[in-house]
């Protein structure tokens, strides 16, 4: 068998939908497992487990290779971030766990490979770009609701810090009270302690709600969503190139074409 029938079907077998649902199944159970260390198990389901996580990794080892050697250029492979991530998450497995040095963080690493989920899921690859991609966007909106933080701890400071030194003592503690407030998380209780002294104490905390939870938090939902719909028309382009289905600004240009030659047949 030449090498390009060979690469070929390992092409064939990565892009297989069995094969991919079944990688999606060992890692399922490889967070299973992972979740099982954390208990006092028998010494018997110990060793079963210990071999469990070997084949695991021997079954991760084998879908790399068969991604890698599927790639007709090879160097694209690595042009990948996900496979990058991928193969240092492979690569670190193959560590030996006991008695070394790099046993915890051989443990550590082996806990990550639950992430593999989405490298191999389109649709979670699509969200974590998104929240990636609405990082820049976001940082604006996030800076102008630390603004408004900073300006509500201190006048909480300044106003409440003889009511409750605990709560507005400084205008650190104001910032955390502050998003306690913004969580909603007994908010009540912290208004109507500083209502006792001011009455009118209501507006501040009234007005802080509408600017953060209200105002602030539905500007990030929305560019997050504006974002995800970019990435989805992304995916979904994406897709109809892998299957070699016409996309909507091929078949525009098509129409365009035959508008073209039936207005040069008229002429």
């Amino acid at each position: 068998m030449n090498t390009t029938s060979l690469q070929q079907r390992f092409m064939k077998l990565r892009s297989h939908k069995v094969f991919e649902l079944f990688v999606v199944a060992v890692i399922i159970a490889s967070a299973l497992l992972v979740g099982a260390k954390t208990y006092d198990l028998h010494p018997v389901t110990q060793t079963v487990v210990v071999w469990f996580d070997r084949l695991v990794t021997v079954i991760f080892l084998t879908e790399i290779a068969i991604r890698f050697f599927g790639e007709e250029n090879k160097k694209d492979f690595f042009k990948d971030p996900w496979n990058i991530f991928d193969t240092l998450i492979v690569i670190v497995s193959l560590i030996p766990i006991n008695n070394t040095d790099m046993a915890l963080v051989a443990r550590l690493i082996r806990v990550f490979r639950v992430l593999r989920m989405v490298s191999i899921i389109p649709e979670l690859r699509m969200l974590l770009n998104s929240l990636i991609n609405a990082l820049p966007q976001l940082g604006y909106v996030l800076l102008l609701m630390f603004i408004i933080f900073y300006i509500y701890a201190a006048l909480g400071s300044t106003l409440f810090e003889q009511i409750n030194p605990v709560l507005w003592g400084d205008i650190t503690v104001s910032l955390l009270t502050l998003f306690r407030v913004m969580t909603f998380e007994d908010w009540t209780d912290v208004m109507y302690e500083t209502m006792v002294v001011y009455p009118m104490s209501w507006t501040f905390y009234i007005t802080f709600i509408f600017f953060t939870a209200f105002a602030f938090l539905n500007m990030v939902i929305g560019i997050v969503v504006n974002v995800m719909n970019d990435e989805q028309q992304k995916l979904v382009k994406q897709k109809s190139i892998d299957a070699h289905e016409p996309t909507i600004e091929d078949l525009m240009v098509k129409l365009e074409s035959i508008e073209a030659q039936l207005k040069a047949k008229s002429n």
